[in-house]
């Protein structure tokens, strides 16, 4: 389906329940996991055993993707043991897409049964510390559309989905961050594993350098476009939550530099990279496993 022309356009109850309900018909599968898979990192779906495939084109009610990088399809099987949905190229507020279309698939997963959602993108670096190539994993976010009322739980609210009023202090998931640092350090990350603050923005321009240096004062370790939109409607229907940033460019903070950020740059580092990234989720989900938390 195309980009809605109105900011005010929303799925109904019944519209989701149409698309759960197909995805339910044609696989046999029953994902207990989804994972988004952000700007590059779309291998992760190539490590899916027994994979039963679906373009964004053929599912009903489905958006598509228009950027490169993102796959535009949707991937059932197992993953280190663990049934689950693989989003192979997520959707953006820059693309043209009203709020509820952007985090349609998130309901969707709810309602084929997952019980956890992992986040993954492409992001700059803020923290001085931060080398491309390192990966973050998200410990709290900064939405800044949502200060400006740009939020994709706005509207009339679907008891049926989660509560008028979803707390966020607890977004991404204390245990699962945890295990994924420790994690982490066994495979030799280390050095190049973080702990921080996302911060999205609408994108798409890349940032100023004043700008940068404004969400540094924030408290941002990494800024992106996408990824907090999902998480605040995976909350709201009470999927447990994580998230990684892959740092693919290091953000411009100071004047005089030839330095520009550039897409093409972000993707290929995301390639570059995107192995340790596969390595640490397929590592943290046969813990999880091992653990009963999927």
């Amino acid at each position: 389906m195309e980009p809605a022309a109105s900011e005010e356009c929303r799925y109904t109850y019944e519209q989701y329940r149409e698309t759960a309900d197909w995805l339910l018909d044609h696989t046999k599968h029953r994902p207990s996991l989804a994972i988004i898979c952000g700007s590059g990192l779309g291998g992760l779906a190539d490590h899916v055993k027994d994979p039963v495939v679906f373009n964004y084109t053929d599912i009903p009610n489905f958006p598509q993707s228009t950027v490169v990088g993102h796959a535009g399809k949707l991937v059932f099987g197992t993953l280190a043991g663990v049934s689950c949905v693989v989003m192979q190229g997520r959707f953006h507020m820059y693309e043209g897409y009203p709020r509820g279309t952007v985090t349609f698939p998130v309901r969707i997963f709810h309602l084929l049964g997952a019980r956890t959602l992992i986040v993954t993108n492409a992001a700059g670096g803020l923290n001085r510390g931060y080398q491309v190539g390192d990966i973050m994993v998200i410990r709290d976010h900064i939405n800044m559309p949502g200060l400006a009322g740009i939020n994709p739980l706005s509207g009339p609210n679907d008891e049926r989905f989660g509560p008028r009023f979803p707390a966020m202090s607890d977004a991404y998931d204390e245990q699962l961050r945890s295990m994924a640092l420790t994690v982490g350090k066994e495979l030799g990350y280390g050095p190049s594993l973080h702990e921080g603050v996302y911060c999205t923005l609408g994108g798409p321009n890349f940032e100023t350098i004043a700008e940068c240096r404004f969400l540094q004062q924030l408290g941002a370790d990494a800024v992106g476009m996408s990824t907090v939109p999902e998480v605040l409607v995976a909350r709201h229907c009470g999927l447990r939550v994580f998230g990684f940033s892959l740092i693919t460019n290091k953000s411009v903070l100071e004047y005089g530099t030839r330095e520009k950020a550039n897409h093409a740059e972000v993707l290929e580092a995301g390639c570059q990279a995107a192995v340790k990234l596969e390595r640490l989720v397929s590592a943290l989900l046969e813990r999880m496993n091992g653990k009963g938390l999927v």
